[in-house]
């Protein structure tokens, strides 16, 4: 039985036509792969396809990946293709952001040490101390970059370093408290996910959740997304929801929240970890 490390992923996306499939599945195996999974999408709407397949080298076959990609170079181009090709054995290196509360970081740290989330976790940066703790206590790099008005810049700068430096590939706002520069978010584009509550642009400000009770709503949720200069209206990856009624609390709704902002951060990162998305211009195209 092959292992994991064996296994690899190619996403494509490009201009909907006949023979993509055909093309893409002859290439691989006349390459000696054998594909283990495959999911395709037409968006008839945007004229656009969209495809992810994992697949292997047959046993006995020299896996070439330089080989493997010079060659389908030429049938990327002649479809017009933009894509990639990852080595699943290889953890993503990913960069948790988080403020004060510690939910969301505590669901991702639990679900990466049950194997859930295969990351390798960079560094934990935070503009409080609070969490610093936690992150010595599971042996992470933490990196404290207090946030004013007057060094925003400067910060966001230095964040961009240890971006570069560290090799990370997704950055993950866990309940990060503060908002990003448009220049910042530019430059994260496609590779940061934020959590919020699904209240927005409903609830704004302090307290949304009780402004949510006073409201009397009978749903809740929270809504993870890619980042964009757009606050809170990026491309949305996974969602939650839970229903409520006139006997809940402010309380027992912040405490349902906590709940659907952990799980929707964590499926949204679990789904890039694995290369199930695509950015479909404001949309995202998934395949579970």
């Amino acid at each position: 039985m092959p292992s994991a490390s064996q296994h690899y992923t190619i996403k494509i996306s490009c201009p909907a036509t006949s023979g993509i499939v055909a093309a893409v599945t002859s290439y691989l195996a006349g390459q000696g792969c054998y594909i283990s999974e495959m999911s395709q999408f037409d968006d008839e709407f945007q004229d656009m396809f969209f495809m992810r397949a994992v697949f292997r080298f047959n046993t006995g076959v020299n896996a070439d990946l330089a080989n493997l990609r010079a060659g389908f170079d030429d049938v990327a181009q002649r479809f017009d293709m933009r894509w990639e090709l990852f080595d699943n054995s290889r953890p993503m290196p990913v960069l948790l952001m988080v403020s004060k509360y510690d939910h969301c970081l505590t669901d991702l740290l639990y679900r990466h040490h049950k194997g859930e989330l295969d990351m390798r976790i960079t560094a934990i940066v935070s503009n409080h101390l609070d969490l610093r703790p936690m992150a010595e206590r599971e042996g992470i790099r933490f990196i404290y970059l207090p946030v004013n008005k007057d060094n925003k810049a400067q910060q966001e700068a230095e964040l961009l370093k240890i971006v570069e430096e560290t090799g990370t590939e997704l950055v993950v706002l866990a309940r990060y408290m503060q908002i990003l520069s448009d220049e910042l978010c530019d430059k994260l584009a496609g590779r940061a996910i934020n959590i919020h509550h699904s209240f927005l642009p409903g609830f704004k400000g302090a307290k949304p959740y009780h402004q949510a009770w006073e409201r009397g709503v009978k749903l809740i949720g929270a809504t993870a997304h890619y980042v964009t200069a757009d606050l809170d209206e990026g491309p949305i990856i996974e969602q939650q929801v839970q229903r409520v009624d006139h006997t809940y609390l402010p309380e027992d709704l912040v405490a349902i929240g906590r709940d659907t902002e952990t799980v929707a951060l964590s499926k949204a990162v679990k789904y890039h970890l694995e290369h199930r998305v695509f950015l479909n211009n404001e949309r995202t195209v998934i395949f579970r």
